[in-house]
């Protein structure tokens, strides 16, 4: 796979620009957008940039940083899930906890953010805390962001505690969007003012990239990952205004930035030494980048992949008709189409044949793997496995050049796991996922000689790009994503039952 992105160039630059912010304080409150590990947007859309620079950044920063992770009480309350993995966000927080801590990383404690006695984040915040997990509680401010005098006073900012920090870089992360990590931030610096310290306040936000242009592929890549926040990238004018540059904010950042402007000054006493969102960020990513072309070619591919993403989440109703207008409106402004994805057209044909052979009553899902020198491998469902499962057998016995006419794994072993779920767990749904398979290859594994290489094949998944007819359930999509295989889906139930996982 071609590269145009180069992560330690990237590791260096952005480590020495947050170096030389704190200098300026006693202490920097660093707010992290974006994932902080597992970043696999930006693995995309940069090819060659590392998952997990973020995470090594900050051990590189590791004796100078401690962490706090925001979350905000209402998306716990109502069970928000990360797409991603799959997971609520106050699971996503346990998550956290636990890679940081394996990073070797100090996390100082958990925020939970507008908090009001919620009763799930209450069990939350006590479950946290009988794990000696430090937790602060901070109220919703009325009159937020917009009533600056009352914000920054004993009535605002001073109702909530501070939280005791001991290094210079204080990062402030959360597990999604609008968690209150700018609030936790100065809410930090009115404290810390209060106490005679000097304090400031910078932006880690990887995208939109401020150096590239503003309808550069990589930026609408973007506004198509965010879809769903209605996020829509802007030239900052306060940036232009004052330094004659042209550089790329987004909306929500461009109208806060008054605001927050007013507020660092009301707290500090003095002019800010921010003159616009730009100024803000310390986001250096655009400077590793070393083939535009590259890029260009990958955030066009992961456009088409948010797409696919958005028409299923509108056909689920988890979104609105405007964002998948907006989708639209992204995918014409650069001309793409659904098949440019290579491994949507061999699904939707294959499936179309399978159709025309057993008639249009049968309901038959296809998924078409893209593998990484091109070939593409396909997989349907039938009695025995769903399409996923029947996807990645196929595309692992290729990958180990063993015949397809061979077996991996018995036909009884699989009648026998069927039986299993019909008969003694009751389960309508009897063909075998793409867990239940792979657990059935690891333990054939161990007594065939065959099925054990085509096992050691499945990390050679990573990267391989796939195309479902019908969505995926739950179950088969996580399991794509763990093996590293990038999967899109037509917006098309597999079925007409409506209990659908």
């Amino acid at each position: 796979m071609k590269t145009g992105f180069d992560p330690q160039k990237y590791i260096e630059e952005q480590s020495k620009y947050i170096l030389e912010r704190v200098n300026n304080y006693d202490k920097l409150y660093l707010e992290f957008g974006g994932k902080l590990i597992g970043d696999k947007h930006a693995q995309r859309v940069l090819p060659g940039f590392d998952e997990n620079a973020k995470i090594k950044l900050l051990q590189k920063l590791k004796d100078q940083a401690e962490i706090i992770i925001c979350v905000y009480a209402g998306d716990i309350e109502r069970n928000k899930i990360r797409g991603d993995y799959g997971i609520t966000y106050d699971m996503e927080v346990l998550r956290l906890l636990d890679d940081l801590r394996s990073y070797g990383l100090e996390v100082n404690s958990v925020v939970i953010t507008r908090y009001n006695k919620q009763p799930a984040t209450t069990v939350f915040i006590n479950k946290l805390e009988r794990r000696n997990i430090k937790v602060y509680k901070h109220s919703e401010i009325p009159g937020y962001p917009a009533d600056v005098e009352t914000i920054v006073s004993e009535n605002g900012y001073g109702i909530n505690p501070y939280i005791q920090t001991t290094k210079p870089i204080v990062v402030v992360t959360a597990p999604g969007p609008n968690s209150g990590k700018l609030a936790t931030c100065l809410n930090q610096l009115y404290h810390e003012y209060k106490m005679g310290k000097s304090a400031g306040y910078s932006k880690f936000e990887t995208f939109p990239v401020w150096n590239v242009p503003l309808k550069h592929p990589l930026n609408l890549a973007y506004e198509a990952a965010t879809i769903d926040l209605k996020d829509v990238n802007m030239i900052d004018n306060f940036h232009f205004e004052h330094y004659q540059q042209v550089t790329v904010n987004y909306n929500r950042d461009l109208e806060m930035f008054p605001v927050v402007k007013r507020i660092i000054e009301k707290i500090t006493g003095k002019e800010s030494i921010y003159h616009s969102p730009t100024d803000m960020g310390v986001n250096r990513v655009g400077f590793g980048i070393t083939d535009d072309s590259v890029v260009v070619e990958a955030s066009k591919q992961e456009i088409i992949r948010r797409y696919f993403s958005t028409i299923c989440d509108f056909k689920k109703g988890l979104l609105d008709e405007e964002s998948l207008n907006r989708i639209k409106v992204i995918m014409e402004e650069l001309q793409l189409k659904q098949e440019d994805r290579r491994c949507v057209l061999p699904a939707r044909e294959y499936a179309i044949k399978l159709k025309e052979k057993y008639g249009d009553s049968e309901n038959i899902s296809v998924i078409a793997f893209e593998l990484p020198d091109g070939k593409i491998i396909t997989g349907r469902s039938s009695a025995t496995m769903d399409s996923c499962s029947a996807a990645l057998l196929n595309a692992i016995k290729y990958m180990a050049g063993i015949s397809d006419d061979i077996y991996l794994l018995s036909p009884l072993i699989l009648k026998t796991i069927r039986d299993l779920k019909e008969k003694d767990l009751n389960s309508k749904i009897t063909h075998l996922n793409a867990t239940e398979i792979l657990i059935a290859l690891s333990i054939s594994a161990v007594t065939n000689p065959t099925a054990q290489i085509a096992y050691e094949k499945l990390s050679m998944l990573k990267g391989v790009q796939a195309h479902s007819t019908v969505m995926l359930n739950r179950n088969d999509e996580q399991i794509l994503k763990k093996l590293g295989i990038d999967v899109t889906c037509d917006a098309v139930y597999p079925s007409e039952n409506l209990y659908y996982v």
